[in-house]
């Protein structure tokens, strides 16, 4: 049960899943100073001075009921500035790194089916078969392992 378990934990997709955790959650502190000094600022100046830009009350007067479109377009662009940064610093290099491995490995071959083998000695066959008929003289015994003309053998 152990063995399995650290296999597990071993497999490149935990390892890169875990990285992927790692970075985003430490970029996360960086994202958040990008839209709170910069995105808020200009969504802002969009909206009025009297509350929270792109903003709008369902009820006046009563603050709980202020929908904040301004923060979900906030939260809209930091989620895609987080997905971006982690697909080209992380999943992109991983994805060349896993290319050049394969490159140096050999493809498996696919065996051939029962109908290819079928195929390849039926074919073989017919060629025996012309063979042995020679030219258009018509049918000659070759003496070969098979000929159509002789009885078989036993």
């Amino acid at each position: 049960m152990l063995k399995g378990f650290r296999d597990f934990i071993l497999q490149g997709n935990v390892v890169e899943l875990a990285t992927a955790v790692i970075i985003g959650g430490a970029f996360t502190a960086i994202v958040t100073a990008f839209s709170d000094k910069i995105i808020n600022p200009l969504i802002a100046a969009v909206g009025g001075a009297e509350g929270p830009a792109l903003s709008f009350q369902i009820k006046p007067n009563v603050p709980e009921t202020t929908i904040d479109l301004g923060a979900v377009i906030t939260a809209a662009i930091n989620f895609l500035i987080v997905a971006a940064i982690v697909y080209f610093i992380i999943i992109v290099p991983m994805n060349k790194l896993n290319d050049l491995r394969k490159r140096g490995v050999p493809e498996e071959e696919i065996p051939p089916t029962t109908e290819d083998l079928l195929g390849d000695i039926r074919e073989l066959l017919r060629n025996q078969t012309a063979s042995a008929a020679g030219p258009a003289e018509g049918p000659a015994s070759s003496g070969g392992p098979f000929d159509p003309n002789e009885p078989p053998r036993h």
